[in-house]
């Protein structure tokens, strides 16, 4: 078995900054790729940005230049730096994972969602 723990979100003013972390615990033989969603209330879920295992970023375009991937190998950790936040980021984040757990066998796993509230 395989778990993604969150931390980090909270309330923060318009302008701030908030680090979110994910760790990956359990059966692990390699992870592919990691990314962070986020949904609001009435919206899609949608991606904000995602990391390969070579370590190559992809954004989402409402997020560019203010938030920044970064992971951990050894801790099997993802962080997301979220600078300059905006009222229009205020969402429940979500951790994803495609995880190796053998060597033949690739799984998707989800984290519980930390809420991020951006105040005006």
């Amino acid at each position: 078995q395989v778990q993604l723990v969150e931390s980090g979100g909270g309330l923060v003013q318009a302008g701030g900054s908030l680090r979110l972390s994910c760790a990956a615990s359990g059966s692990i033989f390699s992870i592919k790729t990691m990314a962070w969603y986020r949904q609001a209330p009435g919206k899609q879920r949608e991606l904000v940005a995602i990391i390969a295992s070579g370590g190559s970023t992809n954004y989402t375009d409402s997020v560019k230049g203010r938030f920044a991937l970064s992971k951990d190998n050894a801790k099997n950790a993802l962080y997301l730096q979220m600078n300059s936040l905006k009222p229009e980021d205020t969402a429940v984040y979500y951790c994803f994972a495609a995880i190796m757990t053998t060597p033949r066998a690739t799984y998707a796993y989800w984290g519980q969602g930390t809420q991020v509230t951006v105040s005006s």
